[in-house]
């Protein structure tokens, strides 16, 4: 790729010349944008899901009645809150039940379309069906076949038999949760409901903006996946402003987004209902502001970067991690343009909109737990009660972040992060035909190894030729890596994804040096571009979760021994 890239000797490294935001940029960045949302929701999950749930209490059954004698294909329950069990029994004539079996719905089952296993070995007819919950839980509906169609009805329970048509083939990440979905979209769904939050390792923020998506779209697979995918969306204008302010050249802009909107890691997130992809969107901003703050020296810029930073602090923790990115940045901007009495005003401005107003952000954002706990309106705020509720959370999430250690076969340590050698599967089924369905999370091997050479020449040309650009790009990189090198809990590889917003920094900062000093930068630019956007067209099944034939995606997609596809 970096064939016709000047030297670092030769390199031309001040501040690239800017240029206005143009018509010709209005028409890249709404053709990239309009393009990535059209793919990044074609496929989200289904618009459908039960909405109403029978609420038992523990001990309480219900008789599901068939309308006759059946021979049983399958059973099959959409979960709702909360966990316990159910006794499943069946009988001929209402009377006389046989014990089938019980199904534990656990905190991995909720707000999924669950199999109940019958015994293959036994041919299982009944009329009667019934149900025994130890627990109080909710069930959303029973989904019985027999002969391929789907029959019952129960008087005592008219919500489990409402929404049939709702009912799917099997279950698939289409119509169920998955992954780290079972907490943070639980939690969203909780928010709502006014129900002390089963999920508190992470800030509230970031479920609060999933819970959008619920509110406006049901909570369905699409419902609780909308805001992710929204949010990715919106960081391509951010990005491409950024970029813009950094290097000027309407193509240099679009490639860079082009880049990061056909990332792996990009599309694969944004469509997970987790809160990593707010903390990105957060990070991004904030540090288009500081950069718009150390080149333009407005204060409001300097106040909408820690207005972001506290923001995205209340979403995930990893923000606090930029936010020592941002100081090292501002300081460094200070050490170059020292004046005391100006130093300690902007000193005492940042301990407003970096800590007073970041902090309160993060405490006003546990009004859910507080109303959950029977708290109420803004007096909440004032009362110790509600203090000691966050404190608490605080322990507890840095305890149980220490603590994680628990082995998983698709975690993965820092350095393997940079070189793309273990991606996180997030789903995997296969089917009888011999396709499969699966997708994970990890970077564009084009904006992953090409990227990782622009960062390290940023990092050569921030110290030899003292390219504040480049230092910029670093810094906000090694932020957002570095923390990782010391944490010793199990991670994955998503925990690089605000890491690849600076590779895509780095490489446009590779590709306005070519612009500038070689006659060929659009060859290598748009060649790389292109190859970026094409490989994401190949890889495009293990992204989704598009059927394939799954011994072809082996051979043409595990590009190395350890990616799991």
């Amino acid at each position: 790729f970096f064939f016709g890239c000047p030297s670092p000797a030769s390199a031309v490294i001040e501040n690239a010349p800017k240029s206005a935001f143009g018509r010709r940029d209005a028409i890249a960045l709404g053709i990239i944008t309009s393009v990535y949302a059209v793919t990044a929701f074609i496929g989200l999950g289904d618009t459908d899901a039960p909405q109403s749930f029978h609420d038992f209490h523990s001990g309480e059954s219900v008789t599901v009645d068939l309308g006759q004698v059946r021979d049983i294909d399958s059973i099959m329950l959409y979960s709702g809150l909360n966990t316990g069990s159910y006794r499943i029994e069946l009988s001929d004539d209402g009377n006389n039940f046989s014990d089938a079996g019980s199904f534990e719905q656990n905190y991995v089952a909720l707000f999924k379309w669950n199999d109940f296993e019958l015994d293959a070995s036994q041919e299982l007819s009944a009329r009667y069906i019934r149900l025994t919950a130890s627990g109080d839980v909710r069930l959303g509906e029973l989904a019985v076949r027999c002969g391929g169609e789907l029959f019952g009805q129960c008087a005592d329970a008219p919500e489990l038999f409402d929404e049939q048509n709702t009912v799917p083939e099997y279950q698939s990440y289409l119509n169920s949760t998955y992954f780290d979905e079972i907490y943070h979209a639980r939690t969203a769904y909780e928010n709502i409901e006014g129900v002390y939050p089963y999920e508190i390792s992470h800030p509230p923020l970031g479920k609060l903006i999933i819970a959008i998506g619920i509110e406006l779209f049901g909570m369905t697979p699409f419902g609780w996946r909308f805001s992710g995918v929204l949010f990715g969306v919106l960081m391509l204008p951010v990005l491409y402003t950024l970029l813009k302010r950094m290097f000027g050249s309407t193509d240099i802009c679009t490639c860079a987004t082009a880049i990061f909107a056909f990332d792996f890691m990009h599309f694969a997130q944004t469509r997970l209902a987790t809160i990593d992809t707010y903390a990105v969107f957060f990070i991004l901003l904030m540090y288009l502001f500081m950069y718009m703050y150390i080149t333009g020296g407005r204060k409001r810029d300097l106040a909408l970067s820690g207005l972001f930073f506290g923001i995205g602090a209340a979403c995930k923790w990893t923000c606090f991690y930029a936010g020592a990115g941002l100081a090292v940045i501002w300081l460094i901007h200070w050490l170059r343009n020292f004046e005391v009495k100006a130093f300690f005003k902007n000193c005492a401005f940042c301990v407003v909109f970096f800590i007073i107003i970041p902090a309160a952000i993060y405490y006003m954002s546990y009004y859910p737990y507080g109303r959950a706990s029977g708290m109420h309106g803004v007096g909440m705020y004032f009362t110790s009660d509600y203090a000691n509720l966050v404190l608490d959370n605080q322990k507890f999430m840095f305890s149980y972040h220490s603590g994680v250690h628990t082995e998983h076969p698709y975690s993965s340590r820092w350095w393997q992060w940079v070189i793309d050698e273990r991606p996180i599967l997030y789903y995997l089924k296969y089917f009888e035909d011999g396709t499969r369905s699966s997708f994970g999370a990890f970077l564009n091997p084009v904006l992953c190894w090409a990227g990782l050479i622009a960062m390290a020449l940023c990092a050569v040309f921030a110290i030899k030729r003292r390219d504040d650009v480049s230092l910029f790009i670093v810094i906000g990189y090694l932020a957002q890596l570095l923390p990782w090198v010391f944490i010793t809990r199990t991670t994955f590889e998503y925990h690089y994804f605000p890491s690849s917003v600076f590779l895509v920094l780095a490489l446009a900062r590779m590709f306005r040096l070519m612009k500038d000093n070689t006659k060929g930068w659009k060859f290598n630019v748009y060649g790389l571009t292109g190859l970026a956007c094409a490989l994401f067209v190949v890889f495009y099944p293990v992204l989704s979760g598009a059927r394939v034939n799954a011994q072809l995606a082996s051979n043409l997609l595990k590009w190395l021994p350890s990616w799991p596809f």
